[in-house]
């Protein structure tokens, strides 16, 4: 899906200002409420959007260790392990990976101790033969989409006639 730039200044201020009402950004991107609403339905069914609740931060909510677990999984049991992770609440992101590991896990911990207890869990799941754990030391660029937006937009203005 082609975003042009209208769709770059509307994705642009949802980052900058998650919390606006539509009124104010339709007045603030000089277009009608009904324009704006209609971009912003194609970019959630485009799945450009997919994601219009809070972001929450796990280490408010207790959970200040951050870890990247890699699973090597029993050959034919990729999505039978994918469906378990789902039930590990401390595991907040799991991907199918090319490279060392066939999963890529994101998990969460109170502390060492409980990210040890959480590994111990994913070892003794059917079907998972090792894992490989990487625990994040401080966050050097936090998750961010604007700059990705931004290049987009030069791009799509580029492509003008």
């Amino acid at each position: 899906m082609a975003v042009d730039e209208l769709d770059t200044r509307i994705l642009r201020l949802l980052l900058e200002q998650p919390r606006t009402s539509l009124r104010e950004y339709a007045r603030v991107l000089g277009v009608a409420r009904g324009t704006l609403q209609a971009r912003l339905d194609r970019l959630e069914r485009d799945g450009v959007i997919t994601v219009t609740g809070p972001a929450l931060s796990p280490a408010a909510l207790g959970h200040p260790v951050l870890a990247f677990v890699h699973i090597e999984v029993t050959q034919g049991h990729l999505d039978e392990v994918g469906d378990t992770l789902a039930g590990v609440p401390e595991i907040v992101e799991a991907f199918s990976i090319t490279g060392g590991g066939d999963l890529l896990t994101r998990v969460v911990a109170r502390d060492n101790a409980h990210l040890e207890d959480v590994i111990q869990k994913l070892i003794g799941l059917p079907g998972v033969v090792r894992t490989r754990t990487e625990v994040a030391l401080r966050e050097r660029v936090p998750h961010r989409l604007l700059p990705l937006v931004e290049a987009v937009g030069r791009s799509a203005g580029k492509r003008k006639p």
